[in-house]
């Protein structure tokens, strides 16, 4: 298989490791300096050169994209989407964790732990934010921060509002997120590879700093996650839409609190606390997944007239509840229902004779006109709330 690697630096130590692993599996394999590619568009015939000069097609390509090219990055990863090329996290899934405000906007629409977060341009409405939260201290982070650059503990409520005053003056966007007490300096990061945790590792931050970047002097520890952290870590992945992440959470006295995902996540730190072959998990992996490619679901049964994919939850009085997904009708009307939510517990292709409880999130794909009789009127804040105090009831695979 020939693999393609795109990173600035080829003797960077989570290329060379890919460069390793690949090499090792067999595999053909050739890293890309980013920038130098070439991005051509023609009808029906997306093409990209390297240096000037065409290229010959590559298998899969693992995107390795800092945070100061991400435009023309995620550019050449979706060029070589387009062309048909397996990509191991996609341009758009990219975009979505790098920039702070919109990852952390996708993940509170869902029942994952995440960190009280406000994002205010208003100084009117700055005080009022903290106090939401608690009051100081706070954590500000820069939008597009990273490796703890541009994060900063506000110990006062008037240090708070001077600091994002002043980033606010010079055009630079902030978030204000409540400052978890409990952790102590410390954080996890989890290793995502497809649907699974690879490995985790405790970061605890050095004398009086309290970021645990290893990159600022942090120190690291293997560590073992309870199903909690793990399930909280792979579903924000998948939220994000990708197949490798790093997933940093907090240890909040209420379980895991995430603080941000990573889909360019280093392997020195990881595979030095654990003495894992992290880069080997990921070669694998994408040789595995190559076969299925970049596929969009919405973007290929949007071609079908009169289809479409969406998920929603029963509501209260819905008149299919306590049946069956056979008894239900859905199927009768030309709708399939490709899984089941349940208290957090995913049922992919539930069965026939699973029976369809209130609260339950169902995604279906169906005709459009036999759907819109089974969708229900949207919900006000207060009912939604409602429907998440339902008591979860069983989950798990079916057999």
């Amino acid at each position: 298989m020939k693999i393609g690697i795109l990173s600035r630096g080829s003797k960077l130590y989570s290329t060379r490791r890919l460069r390793e692993a690949a090499l090792k599996g067999g595999h053909k394999v050739r890293v890309f300096d980013t920038l130098k590619f070439g991005l051509y568009l023609r009808e029906g015939e997306p093409d990209v050169t390297y240096g000037g000069k065409p290229i010959a097609h590559y298998d899969a390509v693992i995107p390795r994209i800092g945070t100061s090219i991400t435009f023309f990055g995620t550019s050449v990863v979706r060029q070589f989407e387009q062309m048909g090329t397996f990509c191991l996290n996609t341009a758009d899934s990219i975009i979505a964790s790098r920039d702070k405000l919109s990852s952390m906007q996708a993940l509170s629409r869902h029942d994952v732990g995440i960190a009280e977060t406000a994002f205010v341009r208003n100084q009117k409405d700055i005080l009022q934010a903290i106090q939401e939260m608690g009051g100081a201290p706070v954590i500000i982070k820069l939008l597009s921060g990273t490796q703890g650059v541009g994060v900063i503990l506000a110990e006062t409520n008037k240090v708070a509002e001077a600091i994002i005053e002043t980033l606010s003056s010079v055009q630079q966007n902030v978030l204000v997120q409540k400052f978890v007490s409990e952790s102590k300096g410390r954080d996890i990061r989890a290793f995502v590879v497809g649907d699974r945790v690879v490995a985790a590792m405790r970061r605890t931050a050095s004398g009086q700093e309290f970021r645990s970047n290893v990159h600022r002097g942090g120190r690291t520890e293997i560590v073992k996650l309870d199903a909690a952290y793990e399930h909280t870590a792979v579903r924000a992945a998948q939220i994000l839409n990708l197949k490798v992440a790093g997933v940093d959470m907090l240890e909040g006295s209420d379980g895991p609190v995430i603080m941000e995902v990573n889909s360019s996540p280093g392997l020195e730190g990881i595979e030095g606390a654990t003495g894992l072959d992290i880069a080997g998990e990921i070669i694998q992996f994408t040789v595995e997944q190559v076969k299925f490619g970049n596929f969009n679901v919405r973007e290929r049964l949007s071609l079908t007239k009169g289809y479409t994919v969406t998920e929603f939850t029963v509501w209260p009085g819905a008149s299919f509840i306590g049946q069956t997904i056979e008894t239900s009708g859905l199927r009768d009307h030309d709708i399939v229902v490709l899984r089941l939510n349940r208290g957090g517990q995913h049922i992919a292709n539930p069965r026939r004779h699973r029976v369809i409880e209130e609260g339950d999130s169902l995604l279906c794909y169906g005709s459009q006109q036999a759907l819109s009789n089974y969708l229900p009127e949207r919900l006000t804040k207060k009912k939604r709330r409602r429907l998440k105090k339902i008591a979860p009831g069983d989950g798990g695979g079916e057999t």
